[in-house]
């Protein structure tokens, strides 16, 4: 009734239905006043702090989505902030909520004016709804009755109106054009077991990265521990750049650029952009390129752009966040690669659950995670981010007969300040595992507490007989090995 305007009033045990129009029912001079017990007419103003001079309504709109909007309606001379809002479950354009509450605005300033008077009997006929047109003493005015007591005399309460209220405004209609319906199709997720990389990351927990052409807006992860009984896991908004290589990517030397030859990709869900030296080791430009399992973090300075989603990245920076450790000979084409930027994001993963397969189901938030739309995936993590990184510096120095073997240990966690004298340690105690390898065959297998170790000549004559492979790699009570530092000696 407060939307359209509308009043509902009892007249002889009948509900009657009248539009509030301003139209007068009845001309009340100063004669027709009746005595009753105050004074014969007395007007009423309610204080200013009560009123409202900024109104907002939030609706349903109607001929498009029928998505919630909101209109607001403000006077000129209104200097607060604060908004009277309100709230109705109706569908609407968006001019008809403009000019509701633009007439609820002028309404509540009209009717901040209020009357008290006493009507004869032989006036009964009046009842609440009904407009009067009263000779007050500022002049003519037109009063809305709300509230009519009988006793012997009419005793009415009533409010002031404006018959301009209630005429339309000139708001303009707006058409509403509704979305096109897109239905919902499979997205392509790809979940990535990664180091730190900033070092806030929760190290037990993998990446998830997921496009889909269209996009379908939030994604929805359900996991579970068998393919039923699924609750909700993350909720993803943005939409990764995951790709393939078109050709295939030698491995280089980390720690210094990488000018060879431009890797090929060609990706979904974005562009690429080049990015100054400055940018790049800050952070940005960083890639996981991988097999689905293995992931080499790289990141590149320039990416041109050769045909549509096809760019060719160069000047890059190897095995980043110590994944040189596991950097094939050659990443081969067809390996997936995957912008590191904020879409993908962590899922929610127990430190129980590591290295125990769970079920996922992916797809999108507005769908049931039994909607044939959405892919299922069973996969167990290692909780990368645990993983030490390599020993650097690897070095056998004959002692005579003897070897002397020294390395330098790294640090995953708040390994680039320069202040420090040693890098953080980053485990509950320094140990490391090296191995003597010949002919692939592990002949030798040693727990040390720190970065030196003597292979003897007494050693070396009961383990191998000609050329073998020194493995060195950082020991985590977690993880277990990082990955090895290796040397070969030949005879």
């Amino acid at each position: 009734m407060l939307a359209y305007g509308f009043e509902a009033v009892e007249r002889e045990g009948a509900v009657i239905f009248k539009m509030r129009d301003g139209r007068v029912t009845a001309l009340i001079g100063e004669e027709d006043l009746a005595l009753g017990e105050g004074p014969r007419f007395e007007t009423l103003r309610a204080p200013e702090a009560e009123m409202a001079g900024r109104v907002r309504l939030t609706f349903v709109e109607a001929e498009g989505d029928f998505e919630t909007r909101a209109v607001e309606a403000i006077f000129p001379d209104e200097s607060g902030s604060a908004a009277a809002a309100s709230e109705v479950p109706l569908a609407l354009t968006r001019s008809e909520g403009q000019r509701i509450v633009e007439r609820w605005l002028a309404e509540a300033r009209v009717a901040r004016d209020g009357a008290r008077f006493a009507l004869p009997p032989s006036l009964s006929y009046l009842g609440a709804g009904d407009v009067v047109s009263v000779q007050a003493p500022d002049g003519l005015e037109r009063y809305r009755i709300d509230r009519v007591e009988q006793a012997g005399v009419l005793q009415i309460e009533a409010v002031r109106v404006e018959a301009g209220i209630y005429e339309p405004s000139e708001e303009s209609e707006e058409a509403s054009v509704p979305r096109g319906f897109t239905a919902a199709v499979p997205v392509m997720p790809v979940f990535l077991d990664l180091p730190l990389l900033t070092g806030a990351e929760d190290p037990y927990a993998p990446h998830l990265a997921v496009t889909a052409t269209p996009w379908p807006g939030t994604i929805a992860v359900y996991s579970a521990a068998e393919d039923d009984g699924y609750s909700l896991n993350r909720l993803i908004g943005g939409r990764a750049i995951i790709g393939t290589t078109l050709a295939s990517l030698p491995a280089a030397k980390a720690g210094v650029w990488d000018r060879g030859a431009p890797l090929r990709i060609r990706v979904k869900g974005g562009s690429l952009q080049s990015v100054s030296e400055t940018r790049l080791l800050g952070g940005a430009n960083a890639l996981a390129i991988g097999d689905g399992e293995t992931w080499e973090v790289l990141q590149f300075a320039k990416a041109e752009l050769i045909a549509a989603g096809v760019y060719e990245i160069s000047e890059r920076l190897r095995g980043q966040a110590g994944t040189d450790g596991v950097m094939p000979e050659v990443w081969p084409t067809g390996s997936q690669v995957v912008l590191l930027n904020s879409a993908p994001e962590q899922i929610t993963l127990a430190p129980s659950m590591r290295q125990i397969a769970k079920h996922y189901r992916i797809g999108a938030a507005s769908k049931p995670y039994d909607d044939a739309s959405y892919v299922h995936r069973e996969i167990a993590f290692a909780g990368v981010g645990l993983r030490p990184y390599a020993p650097t510096h690897l070095r056998a120095t004959p002692m005579g007969g003897d070897l002397a073997l020294s390395w330098v240990r790294r640090t995953r966690v708040d390994g680039d300040g320069w202040e420090a004298v040693e890098v953080p340690l980053g485990e509950t105690s320094e140990g490391y595992l090296l191995r003597i390898v010949e002919g692939g065959a592990i002949r030798r297998e040693v727990v040390l507490g720190s970065s030196e170790f003597t292979y003897s000549a007494m050693m070396r004559a009961e383990d191998v007989t000609a050329g073998f492979e020194i493995q060195v790699a950082q020991l985590s009570g977690v993880f277990g090995p990082g990955p090895f530092a290796r040397i070969e000696i030949n005879v």
